[in-house]
Order: structure tokens, then C-alpha cells, then sequence
């Protein structure tokens, strides 16, 4: 069967490409992902927030776990409401990275920046604390993948100032 032929097949029949996609999923790679953004104020600050369950470099950006379902942009803002009852909006991606540490987990970072000033912060209990940070400020020690977020947040504000 030439390529045209089977292409027209599957045009007729749709369904037929989920048989082989059923049969082959055992064998495709099963992955995590996290979500963090980096959010700005309107002063140009960023958000960093000290973390319970990070012992090494307990500060950094704020995000956490994909859900089934979910999106990644739907994740950090799901993430930065029950973390730190803010609202964000997504600016755009900056990076997506595998993990160093698990073998099969991406981590994505995103610009984001408030849906409204003056928001009040309230921290979920995964956190301890939350500062904003001025980019021309020396910044507590960062996991190199939450670091690399930031370098790329700061050169994208650049451009955009």
C-alpha cells in the first residue's frame, strides 16, 4: 500500500491511527512535569519564595506539578493561586529543560507577570516565606535550573523595556 493510499485510509477511518498509538504506548516514555514561573511586579521585582520541601537551595521561583489534564500554563497559575494566592498572567515560555535529578521529569519556565497590582500574598504551607527581589540584587544561591528561568526572564524584560 502506497503512502497516499494509506493516508486516505486513515482519513476515512480516524480511529484506526489510536489502535497502533494503544499498542504502542507501554513503550513510549512516561514523564512528569513541573512548571514554574517567574513573576515580575509592576516595580520590575521578582518573586522568589523559600520552599519546605527543597532543603538544598530552599529558595526559588514559585510552581510545582502538572495534573492530568492540565497544561503547563495552567499548572503555574494554578500553582502561584494555591501557593501564594496569586494571579498571573502567562507572558510567554522561556525554557524547557529535562531534570538532572529524575530521569523522567521536564521542567518548564514561564514570564509571568501579575493580573493585578497590590495583590495580597498568602503562603500555602509548602512555603516558608517570599521575597521580591530587584534583578540588580544579589540573589539567595538558586537551583541552576530555577537560575537559568531567571537569567532568560531578565533578558527577555530587557528586550521588552
Amino acid at each position: 500500500m502506497t503512502s497516499r493510499r494509506f493516508a486516505n485510509l486513515l482519513r476515512r477511518a480516524p480511529w484506526l491511527v489510536h489502535i497502533p498509538l494503544r499498542l504502542l504506548r507501554p513503550f513510549h516514555a512516561h514523564v512528569t512535569v513541573g512548571a514554574v514561573g517567574a513573576v515580575f511586579n509592576a516595580e520590575g521585582q521578582l518573586l522568589l519564595v523559600e520552599h519546605v520541601f527543597h532543603p538544598l537551595t530552599p529558595w526559588g521561583l514559585p510552581g510545582g506539578g502538572m495534573n492530568r489534564g492540565e497544561t503547563p500554563d495552567q499548572t503555574v497559575r494554578r500553582e502561584l493561586l494555591e501557593e501564594t494566592a496569586l494571579r498571573v498572567e502567562i507572558v510567554q515560555p522561556l525554557i524547557v529543560a529535562k531534570s538532572h535529578l529524575l530521569p523522567h521529569h521536564l521542567d518548564i519556565g514561564y514570564l509571568c507577570r501579575l493580573s493585578a497590582p497590590d495583590q495580597p500574598i498568602r503562603l500555602s504551607r509548602e512555603l516558608l516565606a517570599y521575597r521580591w527581589f530587584a534583578l540588580h540584587e544579589e540573589l539567595p544561591p538558586l537551583s541552576p535550573f530555577h537560575a537559568e528561568v531567571v537569567r532568560r526572564a531578565a533578558a527577555v524584560l530587557a528586550i521588552l523595556d
